[in-house]
């Protein structure tokens, strides 16, 4: 996955164990697409303590996901939700028993609803 993409889910994950200022910072980097520059504008701190900043607070995300594994169980979550209602859809379009496919497609809605 592209780095960008990772800490921006790593944010939305543990960004509110970040201290509000780190988080501020890697939401304006990454979420805004803002330069160092602008960020430090914006925050009125130096472009280098910026990017100090942002550092810190991915390796914090980093540290985070590896200890709780918050992201890595959501997506092995959507993982098994789309399997599961890919093989319900297998099963309706299979099956000649009316009532077995009714329950075969309520599955995959069930696990399409789960995964919204």
């Amino acid at each position: 996955m592209e780095k960008n993409i990772e800490v921006s889910l790593l944010l939305d994950f543990y960004g509110e164990l970040l201290r509000p200022a780190v988080r501020q910072t890697i939401d304006l980097y990454y979420n805004d697409d803002l330069s160092l520059a602008e960020v430090a504008q914006q925050c009125g701190i130096t472009r280098q303590g910026v990017r100090d900043s942002v550092k810190r607070g991915e390796a914090q995300l980093f540290a985070y996901e590896e200890k709780l594994g918050l992201m890595r169980r959501f997506r092995e979550v959507e993982d098994g939700l789309d399997k599961i209602a890919g093989l319900a859809a297998q099963i309706a379009a299979q099956s000649s028993d009316s009532n077995t496919a009714a329950l075969a497609e309520r599955i995959a809605a069930l696990a399409g609803g789960l995964k919204e």
